[in-house]
């Protein structure tokens, strides 16, 4: 044993040496564990743990130095430990019958000191559950004192009567710290008191913690450090001689497999891929059960429509027997089964006095008679496991022998291989990148193997074939390949597991089109198993290259009574169109009310829309409707995104690929159906958008003086009787209006709807003034449009200002419309001054001002009095023409 200062380090000989570190303990060891994560090592003696962590430390840039430091002491009363397991953190305690699972937490603060004071968990102990030491002192050879089984899970296991307390001993600046303890699970065995039989037998064995990791998650912190691995689950195994446990233990405790050997065993270790366990004679090996747990617990998605797994309750099965002669130890690396033998008949433990005594807690050692000379015979074994490819090809080809029948045993055995390839996929460090390369392909082909089981079985699992398919990457076709159709003709009954994915596989919309033949089958597949989705599948974008012929020809047989009538009538119009013949879709089209067409639509919306590649395209009935029944086509779509079945902009891009226009032009029949959004009040739709894409097309065209491409669904009337937003126009509009003639009909209503949504009551004004600039002032148009928006912000005056300028026709009207109550100032304040003002200037508008403003002293003199109303008559107005307004002023009190 060679000792060195790391202060000064050495150098030559260093490497032609051995490094031995020395670990004092205050009490004999009973046994030791290492952390497969982390290296460090927990000893147990027999009140305590002791845990060592292991520590780098850099010499320098060539010579890094291993040592452990001792962290924490677990102090454990009333179980003496046997075995023990550690891993990051959990800590696993074996007594003879008792097994212990606890878990370390480190304090979440940082900075905080490390506190040297036991930290003692609360474990009250139930005078039922627990045995004391004074009860056991009082056995004899007359009594016996067993204690009852039992099993604590997570809080409950505090129960169990062991008494934990934690003691820090490391240094301050330690990075990870454990300052609480939680118990995660107690189990207790008794034992079987009808058998007298040697304590070896009724003791547990091969306890250990099997950590899975985080998938792809090594990475190397530098050269000469450890690896770190990010931890996904965590097991515990432990056995009895005739039975074997395992846990899942990280999220959730619970009981995964219980394993029941044919013989009595004598040790056991646990891989992510089998069970090994050694008898006397032989090394038997079992399927686990792990990584469908740890499948679960990485990939929320799993036991989905999109991805599956063998279920963790399935049935273990042993998978091999191999014979040995006289096996005394087992331990495994890799894919290495290292055993160790002896092939001279065993010693012979001496009898105990009393028999009685081995179902006693007090646990005296086995004595064994000591040999007179050193012992032959003994032997070691390096196994080589087989690779899981190879494995797995022999179960498939065993699974061979139950192809036609596709029976239980044929999914369980097909789940063990699935499972078998999942697990080396789960430690990708291990694994070349060419073999990595043929698991994934073993991986996909299995999944199509258990595709084909659940397809072909009728249970209550068949709907399974949907996410295993999806995982074995195959296509629709190639998974109609695969169908005996030799013996799935039209009498016999297809399974609905093969139902089932196609029928999912085609409300997908995946970008794939059956050839003329396989459509065929799937036709004709449905309309023996499930006729009332034959309408369905027919509209899949899958099924286009589908005989219409063959399609008509059973959507006629379909019996109608429990099917939507409706929805078959618009499939047979949409086949009739496909097939050229225009009688037999209008005789259908016309067999039932637009509303119920309607209906028809939104229970199948791809009649009229299709997926491909990501875009939402028209059907050829979409395009026949946008030419025979557009009103028809904009009710269904409306009635598509009221009940959630389109989106807003999935409809506007529809709207646009119909009319064949790019991204950038409106189409009439979007604008149509912007309308009609407005109308029926959709409660998902927001209305100032809807408001600004109507008003930009409404300026757009007005400026531009472009007609619509197709002649508008309603008119301006329509939509002020039917929508609550569309406005009735004010009058005063209609004068200003009339002053200049628009032939142009299309113009005028643009014009009309826009004015009309300026005055409905739910329009934002403030957010469409920026986009006036297009329309000129110079036009009726554009002067009715900015009059407007000015008057919805009240800025009244300016809005006279402009009146009195480009139409003084239209301002009476406007001021007997607009300025009431307390705008009704504005008559003597803003507008008789005005017209007076004018009038003054004289020019050939001197006779529509002198109107206007006998107009105006009219409403004047009847609301001010007669000393208000000369305040605000001009001073140098004519005497004799006012003298009419006055005289009327002064009368109307006593005429009140």
């Amino acid at each position: 044993m060679v000792g060195h200062d790391v202060e000064t380090p050495l150098c030559g000989t260093f490497r032609d040496q051995m490094s031995i570190i020395e670990m004092p303990l205050s009490e004999a060891p009973l046994c030791l564990s290492c952390c497969p994560v982390k290296g460090d090592l927990l000893v147990g003696c027999a009140n305590k743990l002791v845990l060592f962590s292991l520590k780098y430390q850099i010499v320098n840039e060539e010579l890094s130095v291993l040592d452990f430091e001792r962290s924490l002491v677990i102090h454990i009363r009333n179980i003496t430990p046997v075995e023990i397991s550690f891993c990051v953190g959990y800590v696993a305690v074996m007594s003879d019958l008792e097994v212990l699972i606890l878990k370390l937490e480190s304090n979440p603060k940082n900075g905080e000191s490390a506190n040297h004071h036991p930290h003692k968990t609360n474990s009250p102990m139930k005078p039922a559950e627990g045995i004391s030491n004074e009860a056991l002192q009082l056995e004899s050879d007359d009594f016996v004192i067993c204690q009852k089984p039992m099993e604590l899970l997570g809080e409950k296991s505090e129960q169990s009567g062991i008494s934990v307390t934690l003691e820090s001993t490391g240094l301050d600046d330690e990075k990870i710290k454990y300052f609480h303890v939680q118990h995660l699970l107690y189990r207790r065995f008794a034992p079987d008191i009808s058998s007298y039989v040697l304590s070896d037998d009724i003791k547990l064995h091969s306890l250990q913690l099997l950590p899975i990791y985080q998938t792809g998650s090594l990475t190397s912190a530098r050269k000469n450090s450890y690896q770190e691995k990010e931890l996904l689950s965590l097991f515990c195994f432990f056995s009895l001689p005739h039975v074997g446990y395992l846990y899942m233990v990280v999220k959730s405790v619970e009981l995964m497999s219980v394993y029941q050997y044919p013989e009595r065993s004598q040790q056991a270790v646990l891989t992510p891929q089998f069970l090994h366990v050694i008898t006397s004679n032989y090394l038997q090996c079992f399927t686990v059960r792990c990584s469908a747990a740890a499948a679960r617990e990485e990939d929320p998605d799993m036991d989905s429509t999109v991805k599956a797994c063998p279920p963790v309750s399935m049935d273990v099965c042993a998978l091999r027997i191999q014979l040995f002669i006289g096996l005394k130890a087992i331990c495994h690396f890799k894919n290495h089964i290292i055993l160790l033998t002896k092939a001279d008949p065993e010693a012979i433990p001496e009898r105990r006095e009393s028999p009685k005594r081995l179902l006693s807690r007090k646990a005296t050692s086995v004595k064994l008679k000591t040999p007179p000379v050193a012992e032959a015979g003994w032997n070691l074994y390096i196994v080589n496991t087989i690779s899981p490819v190879q494995l797995y090809r022999e179960m498939v080809d065993y699974s061979n022998t139950y192809k036609t029948a596709k029976t239980q045993s044929c999914i369980h055995l097909l789940s063990e291989a699935h499972l078998l390839v999942r697990a080396a996929l789960m430690d990708p460090s291990q694994l070349e990148p060419a073999e990595k390369a043929e698991l994934l392909e073993a991986f996909k082909e299995s999944c199509g193997h258990l595709g084909d089981c659940y397809s072909r079985l009728d249970t209550q699992c068949s709907h399974l074939a949907l996410p295993y398919y999806k995982m074995s990457g195959l296509s629709m076709a190639e998974v109609l390949a695969r169908v005996d159709w030799a013996a799935e003709d039209g009498s016999q009954k297809c399974e609905r597991g093969l139902i089932f994915y196609i029928n999912h596989s085609l409300y997908e919309n995946l970008d794939e089109e059956l050839s003329e033949e396989l459509a065929a089958r799937v036709v004709q597949m449905f309309h023996v198993a499930e006729p009332k989705q034959l309408p369905h599948i027919l509209c899949s974008p899958s099924m286009k290259n589908v005989n219409p012929l063959t399609a008509m020809h059973y959507l006629r047989k379909l019996d109608t009574s429990g099917l939507s009538s409706v929805l078959v009538t618009l499939s047979k119009a949409a086949v009739a169109l496909t097939m050229g013949d225009l009688d037999l879709h209008r005789q259908e089209m016309r067999s039932h009310s637009e509303m119920k067409l309607v209906c028809g639509f939104i229970l199948e919306p791809r009649l009229l829309i299709q997926q491909k590649k990501g875009q939402s395209v028209p059907t050829e009935l979409a395009l026949h409707l946008k030419e025979t029944q557009p009103g028809l086509l904009v009710a269904s779509v409306l009635g598509l995104q009221k009940n959630h079945k389109i989106g807003i902009e999935e409809a506007d891009s529809f709207f646009k690929v119909l009319c064949g226009k790019d991204e950038d032009t409106i189409p009439q029949l979007l604008v149509d159906f912007w309308e009609a959004q407005l109308v029926a009040c959709l409660p998902d739709v927001l209305l100032q958008e809807l408001f600004f894409k109507l008003t930009s097309q409404y300026i757009w065209r007005l400026s531009k003086r472009q007609p619509p491409d197709t002649i508008p669904l309603r008119t301006s009337e329509d939509l002020i009787n039917a929508c609550n937003h569309y406005g009735l126009i004010y009058p005063w509009v209609n004068v200003l209006i009339s002053s200049d003639s628009l032939a142009d009909k299309n113009y005028a209503e643009d014009l009309s709807k826009l004015q009309s949504l300026i005055c409905g009551p739910s329009f934002d004004i403030a957010s469409i003034v920026p986009f006036l600039e297009p329309l000129s002032e110079d036009t009726v148009a554009g002067l009715s449009v900015q009059v407007l928006c000015q008057t919805r912000l009240k800025e009244y005056e300016q809005c006279i200002d402009t009146l009195l300028e480009r139409c003084p026709e239209a301002i009476i009207p406007y001021a007997n419309h607009e300025l009431k109550e307390e705008n009704r100032t504005l008559w003597w304040k803003k507008l008789l001054p005005e017209l007076c003002e004018r009038i003054k200037c004289g020019g050939e508008k001197y006779q529509l001002y002198l109107s206007s403003l006998k107009e105006t002293l009219s409403v004047v003199a009847v609301e001010l009095e007669l000393r208000d109303f000369l305040n605000v008559l001009p001073e140098d107005g004519t005497a004799a023409f006012f003298l009419p307004y006055l005289l009327y002023c002064s009368r109307k009190k006593s005429l009140t």
